[in-house]
């Protein structure tokens, strides 16, 4: 705990010194003119206003259109792009699932359109595959625990906003074709096909897509086969389809109706098993040697059962009218469901059972089945009598039905879960002194309840029966802060902000191992209640942009992922203290289209071991990212744009972490090139340039050494040409 809070004090006196640096160096160019960027005024919808972000105070980011482009024809994923260009968050697993990936050390929230795509019962964590890159148009991040979009942005919330109407009446429309691979120019090939067009015809519209990509085989930096994760899933060997609509009807001037839907499913192809070749033994293994740093890898062979895949499919309605009685009206219905298949393996002992085979001869594996409905509605206008007053109002509900099933037995592994969640808010923004302050502050009710059913536990662990029940629990959750401009072109900002989550209720569950055990009582299953405190400033003078945040958040009954006996996660609840220091920096150099940045994170974090509410231990790598610096060039000339970027992430001593694995650092290179066609565009996206070898951050420092080894891909190359009409 010393040194925690010793850490924290050397933090805020970094933070406190920036900050003085960033005002003196706006006081020392105050005579030079501003030159706000277009962030400055976007309205962030993930923030749930219409106020432009420089008015809120939260560290928000957004990946416009060019430069998600980038970053998707790089390394493939909207979950990669995000982590490569968001020094606070975790290195991707390059995998299906995302377990163990976070944003300032907790779980972001994925959303599309504002429509959450996690599964917080029974967390597949899958949720950022859920749509095609191509039907994206931006990203929207909100750093930080919030409940702005309701449960479960603990980290923060990384919305994706699709692509929208045609703006003109017409037809419209662009398409993508790709390829790509690594070290081998046989099964590492893969290819992407995907068209959009749209159709606009005075008050209506209307826009459809469909996007299909296969993928080959990954190879590490040595040109090695990667290891396969055939239980949790890959991306790598599997085909995706993916579609896309959006319809509307532009009802008056200010008041349009709009449906949006779409349906996204990723497969494994399961033409590899996973192994390791090592000099003493040149046929395949089981696993890989952390120890020797020698990686699992793959080669042909039958995958047991179905191959993992994931399912999703979401629909939206929504009514929108900018002049309702002088206000702003969103009101939106949606649909979402998700089916997570993971793969089957006679060695998971958790499935085994002897009364229906004997041990070690039973394949199974399960399917994570979700259903969601739920509703979200918010007013917002200038409150009369009050002059600078924004209030907003609102609403949001959802009901969600949750169970893992084992596939080839019925068996369930977490029962069926309802959760249901009303939650009223209420927020405010305050203009004062011409717009150079802004207070903001607000209040949600949640009120939430969970009912399951009498269930028996699998006999791994014991089958133990557990009595059901309905829990409910019922929270108020603030949040408040302030923003001030000093001088022209500096924003300075501190706030506090709690968020909102269920624990991963259903591995909890599942994994219930004592008797007389039932639902209403259990303890663990309690919501995560978390808080945000922020202090930071941001200067954009001329050809200088700069970013600077110091936060720290805690959690009476945090949520832990610790790997049990049976090789599988499940959640502890313990407290949880985190801390971070996040640097932006980004300059027009006297180079003509020239641009440099720089990005730095510095997270901290500690938990309650003993259960004596003091932290005691460091986090591990399935809880928290390592310190990360970012580094990018970008150069525009006429018809070319160039990009070369390097990702360094710091070696951390992890002998006072849970799992005492430390991590040794690696460093990445990127570059990307494009280049306008008479017809439409060229790019190039090349994945680790320098083609280093290295064992992923989530491999290197969660897994025991006897269990599989994942090393990161080598260098990849990614050709594409889009055209737009």
């Amino acid at each position: 705990m010393r040194t925690f809070l010793a850490s924290s004090a050397r933090a805020s006196a970094l933070a406190g010194l920036s900050l003085a640096a960033l005002a003196a160096a706006t006081a020392v160019r105050a005579a030079e003119p501003t030159d706000p960027t277009d962030v400055d005024q976007l309205v962030v919808t993930a923030a749930r206003t219409i106020l432009p972000a420089s008015a809120l105070p939260l560290t928000v980011d957004v990946i416009d259109s060019e430069a998600l482009s980038q970053q998707v024809t790089v390394s493939g994923s909207i979950v990669d792009a995000v982590s490569t260009l968001s020094p606070s968050f975790s290195p991707t697993r390059q995998k299906l699932s995302g377990a163990g990936e976070t944003l300032r050390g907790r779980s972001p929230l994925y959303a599309i359109n504002g429509i959450p795509q996690s599964t917080p019962i029974r967390d597949g964590s899958r949720d950022g595959y859920t749509i095609d890159p191509f039907f994206i148009d931006r990203v929207e991040l909100i750093y930080g625990s919030n409940a702005l979009q309701g449960i479960g942005a603990t980290g923060g919330v990384v919305n994706q906003v699709t692509v929208g109407p045609p703006r003109q009446d017409g037809v419209s429309g662009r398409t993508l074709v790709q390829a790509g691979a690594g070290h081998d120019l046989g099964d590492s090939v893969g290819g992407k096909l995907a068209g959009l067009v749209g159709w606009r015809g005075g008050v209506f519209d209307a826009t459809a897509g469909v996007a299909y990509e296969t993928r080959g085989a990954f190879y590490d930096g040595d040109g090695r086969r990667i290891g396969m994760d055939n239980t949790q899933g890959d991306v790598q060997d599997s085909r995706t389809l993916s579609l896309f609509g959006r319809f509307g009807w532009q009802i008056g001037e200010t008041t349009r109706l709009e449906v949006v839907a779409n349906r996204f499913e990723l497969k494994g192809d399961g033409d590899y098993v996973t192994g390791a070749i090592s000099k003493t033994n040149p046929s395949p293994a089981t696993n890989g040697d952390r120890a020797a740093r020698l990686p699992t890898t793959s080669f042909r062979g039958v995958v047991l059962g179905k191959p993992a895949a994931n399912r999703a499919e979401t629909v939206s309605a929504s009514l929108t009218n900018s002049d309702l009685y002088g206000g702003d009206l969103i009101a939106q219905l949606f649909f979402n469901r998700t089916r997570d298949t993971f793969g089957g393996d006679v060695g998971t002992q958790t499935f085994q059972d002897a009364s229906l085979a004997p041990d070690g001869t039973l394949l199974d594996q399960s399917s994570n089945r979700s259903r969601k409905l739920g509703a979200r509605i918010s007013y917002e206008r200038a409150v009369p009598g009050i002059e600078g007053l924004t209030g907003t109002v609102g609403l949001d509900a959802i009901n969600d039905r949750t169970e893992q099933l084992l596939i080839a037995t019925g068996r369930a592994w977490v029962p069926p879960t309802r959760f249901q969640s009303v939650a009223p808010f209420l927020q405010g923004n305050l203009a004062l002194l011409g717009d150079k302050v802004h207070l903001a502050g607000g209040v949600r009710f949640e009120n939430v309840e969970l009912k399951v059913d009498d269930f028996t536990t699998l006999a791994f662990y014991g089958s133990q029966r557990v009595g059901g029940g309905h829990p409910d629990f019922k929270a108020t959750l603030v949040n408040g802060g302030v923003v001030v401009e000093p001088a022209p072109g500096l924003r300075v900002y501190g706030s506090y902000a709690e968020g909102y989550t269920v624990p991963d209720v259903g591995r909890i569950l599942r994994s219930v191992s004592e008797p007389g055990k039932d639902v209403d009582t259990y303890v663990n299953i309690a919501p995560i209640i978390s808080n945000n405190r922020e202090i930071g400033a941001e200067l954009k003078r001329g050809p200088l942009e700069a970013s600077l945040t110091y936060f720290w958040s805690s959690s009476k009954l945090g949520q832990l992922l610790v790997k049990n006996a049976g090789a599988v996660f499940d959640v502890q609840r313990q407290r949880i203290e985190i801390e971070g220091l996040e640097v932006n920096l980004k300059a027009r150099t006297p180079v003509p289209g020239l641009d440099l940045s720089a990005g730095y994170a510095r997270l901290r974090g500690r938990t309650d071991t003993n259960k004596d509410n003091r932290v005691d231990a460091d986090l591990d790598g399935a809880n928290i990212s390592p310190d990360r610096l970012n580094l990018a060039a970008d150069y525009q000339a006429g018809k070319w744009a160039l990009r070369l970027q390097v990702q360094s992430y710091l070696k951390r001593d992890m002998q006072q972490a849970i799992v005492k694995d430390d991590f040794d650092g690696y460093t990445l290179a990127d570059a990307f090139v494009r280049y306008e066609l008479p017809v439409g565009a060229l790019s190039l996206g090349v994945q680790n340039l320098l083609d280093k070898p290295y064992l992923s951050y989530n491999s290197d420092t969660t897994l025991p050494a006897n269990d599989k080894v994942f090393a990161g891909r080598g260098r990849t190359a990614t050709l594409g040409w889009e055209t737009r009409f």
